[in-house]
């Protein structure tokens, strides 16, 4: 499956986001962590609360529940639809209890609470109040009781998301932007790859992720059943956006008072998700992306998930080697209790429990060396002796600039409000758990492996991280020169595996030279490297050209405005990465294929997506596209990349109009609106269906549903 270009500063700032309103993050230099804006901290208040209302009903403590609503939402008992379920299930969970005591508690339950609410309620109330006076008949082991429904520990679970679904749209409690995100296009894709026939790269983390099971519906009060009849572009909009009936998307707009955006995040936040998973997906992206340092960590504490297993390394890395044939060797050093140093190499294309042999040396500074120089106090511990491992050279930089680049991280702290208790998993997810041989979330029971996952830096050694995010540093700022320069240090053979992005730095060199007045130098780098470059790689040419053209008209501003350097600096961490032995975090393949998808489903619905810009998947997709675009999508470009990610992330800026020109032979544009949504709603089908239907019988709405009839 294809991927596209992303803005990953857009996605940088929606994680931020995500982590802040969560309290996930904080500060490494502040002692107390800094108070977020009072809207976050309200909306983290009343979601902090759902929860807690949640994980008592789920447990059957029924009066716990109901004393929080009274202090946070009285208005729910108000409700006399709800608090009859509230009062039917504590009914319930006192006969489930056995003993005399709470039998008589049942019987007081039943005379002064649920038989009043049962009069009013709604019209079936009464019926179900004598259907469960049965229960005081048949056991709760009696699977073939006529109640056998009602003591059902699934009904726990239903009134706890009905509940929950109707505190967070009275109190605005949804879920932080990039979870609502990252939950529609989950959806989306699944949809694709399901009305496509195809299959998903990434199905093994969104069925995790994603769950099956939806909290009810909120039912729309009596008083609103009259409301004004809704725009049906609206309605239809929300039932293919949230997979939903005609009639459910009506009754979410009646809910919603008709408020189309409301009624979206309603049914958005009524999906669940795995939240232990996306907090480990969230952590492995920050660390990967240096907003959060791994080591800051605070391994104490027993609420704090394992990074995933693409992140792991031991406590104090001192080197790492690369072999000639691109397979990775990563050499650890840790520091055992007597002050001397180990070292261990972990070969990445062999099982992960066969490791090499160990040897051992004094002292804790480990120096990175050229392949050519000698490492006699390094013993190659590979199982191959086809070939020996290139160590790499690290920059002296690193070493005093590491721990100030750290200082400026954030420190994470996890779900600190949900240490004791169950992730929000459906009841049937439960009891399954988490797959041991998943990429990502994997479940320890000891604090003490816990500790040892983390990734722990030692000052006085470099970190493999940090020289993937230093190099990523100095290409966000246009320092290409300084880029190439460090990464021949490190690896000379870099750039012979990955010309477009030599290309790409020399081009930001010559750019920027040109803007400083420094032609000569310009035309230095252009004879140098851009045109060798572009001699072994026709499809460079173009590029070439129009690059040169900075000549004419020099512009101080052309780099900055032309050129998306962040682009460009993640697509050199990942290559960089990839060299180090470190694989890109999942969410990033997760968000690649997921908005491919996405452009792909609206192209066959021939439309614009109604709910893109209240979810920032506009601005993810807004990526600057420079002219050397159109080499990056290359044959080239594809055969030095591994499948399943892109080494160069940014892509032609048509890229998007050229791929949808051939998709169908019918548009919208030549099709009545009205018709499609005529069609839509007789014969509730998608929208491109419609379409095509309409394509068939001249745009006739009238006769396509005839034939469909008849």
């Amino acid at each position: 499956m294809d991927s596209m270009p992303i803005n990953w500063e857009t996605l940088d700032a929606l994680i931020i986001d995500f982590a802040k309103s969560e309290n996930l993050i904080e500060d490494s230099s502040s002692s107390p962590p800094s108070s977020p804006s009072s809207v976050s901290s309200s909306s983290y208040h009343s979601r902090r609360v759902i929860r807690r209302i949640r994980r008592s009903l789920e447990a059957g403590d029924i009066d716990a529940a109901v004393d929080l609503l009274r202090s946070h939402a009285p208005f729910v008992l108000d409700d006399h639809r709800l608090l009859f379920r509230l009062q039917k299930q504590r009914f319930v969970e006192l006969l489930r209890r056995g003993s005399p005591e709470a039998r008589e508690s049942a019987i007081s339950c039943l005379r002064t609470a649920l038989a009043p609410c049962a009069l009013d309620a709604y019209p079936e109330a009464y019926e179900e109040f004598k259907h469960v006076l049965l229960a005081f008949i048949y056991d709760k082991e009696d699977q073939a009781s006529p109640v056998a429904s009602e003591w059902s520990e699934k009904r726990r679970f239903d009134i706890a998301g009905l509940v929950s679904t109707v505190l967070r749209a009275h109190l605005h409690a949804y879920d932080p932007v990039f979870s609502m995100t990252l939950i529609y296009l989950i959806s989306i894709h699944k949809g694709f790859c399901l009305r496509q026939g195809i299959s998903s790269p990434i199905s093994d983390l969104t069925q995790r992720l994603l769950l099956e099971e939806r909290d009810p519906p909120a039912i729309p009060q009596e008083s609103l059943s009259e409301a004004p009849p809704f725009d049906e572009v609206d309605i239809q909009a929300l039932a293919h956006a949230v997979e939903l009936t005609r009639q459910g998307a009506v009754d979410s707009l009646r809910f919603a008072k008709g408020d189309l955006f409301q009624a979206f995040q309603n049914e958005i936040c009524r999906m669940r998700v795995d939240v232990t998973l996306l907090d480990e997906l969230v952590r492995e992206y920050c660390v990967y992306r240096g907003i959060v340092d791994a080591g800051l960590a605070d391994s104490s504490e027993p609420g704090m998930q394992s990074p995933s297993k693409s992140l792991k390394v031991d406590q104090s890395v001192a080197g790492y080697s690369l072999s000639r044939d691109s397979s990775h060797e990563v050499q650890y050093a840790s520091k055992n209790s007597d002050g001397e140093v180990s070292i261990s190499t972990d070969q990445q294309c062999g099982s992960p429990e066969k490791n090499s042999d160990v040897a051992s040396m004094e002292g804790i500074e480990v120096e990175l060396r050229y392949a050519c120089e000698s490492t006699s106090n390094h013993e190659d511990c590979s199982t191959s002796s086809s070939h020996q491992p290139e160590n790499l050279r690290v920059p002296q930089r690193y070493r005093t600039n590491i721990s100030a680049e750290r200082s400026k991280r954030k420190r994470w702290t996890g779900r600190q409000d949900d240490l004791g208790f169950t992730p929000d998993v459906s009841c049937n997810q439960a009891s399954k758990g988490i797959s041991s041989n998943s990429p990502v979330s994997d479940t320890f029971s000891s604090k003490e492996k816990q500790a040892s996952e983390f990734l722990v830096v030692d000052t006085n050694n470099v970190d493999k991280y940090e020289i993937v995010l230093g190099m990523k540093e100095l290409a966000s700022k246009g320092m290409a020169a300084e880029v190439v320069e460090e990464v021949n240090v490190m690896d000379p053979n870099f750039f012979g595996q990955n010309p477009l992005l030599l290309f790409q730095l020399k081009q930001v060199e010559f750019l920027k030279l040109v803007s400083s007045g420094d032609c000569s130098g310009a035309l230095r780098v252009a004879c140098s490297h851009l045109g060798p470059l572009a001699a072994s790689n026709p499809s460079l040419l173009k590029t070439l050209k129009e690059t040169l053209l900075a000549l004419l008209q020099p512009d101080e501003d052309a780099l900055r405005k032309g050129f998306p350097l962040h682009a460009l600096a993640t697509s050199l961490q990942v290559a960089i990465g990839k060299r180090l032995g470190i694989d890109e975090p999942q969410l990033m393949k997760i968000m690649r294929a997921t908005l491919h998808t996405h452009n792909e489903w609206f192209k066959l619905q021939m439309c614009k997506d109604h709910f893109e810009s209240l979810l920032r998947i506009d601005s993810l997709k807004e990526v600057n596209m420079p002219s050397l675009a159109a080499a990056t999508t290359s044959k080239s470009n594809a055969d030095s990349c591994p499948s399943g990610s892109s080494q160069v992330t940014i892509s032609s800026s048509t890229r998007m109009m050229e791929d949808g020109s051939s998709l169908s032979q019918v548009s919208s544009g030549d099709v009545d609106e009205n018709a499609i949504l005529k069609v839509m709603e007789f014969l509730a089908l998608p929208r491109a269906d419609a379409i095509h239907l309409l394509g068939q019988y001249n745009g006739n709405a009238e006769m396509v549903i005839q034939q469909i009839f008849a």
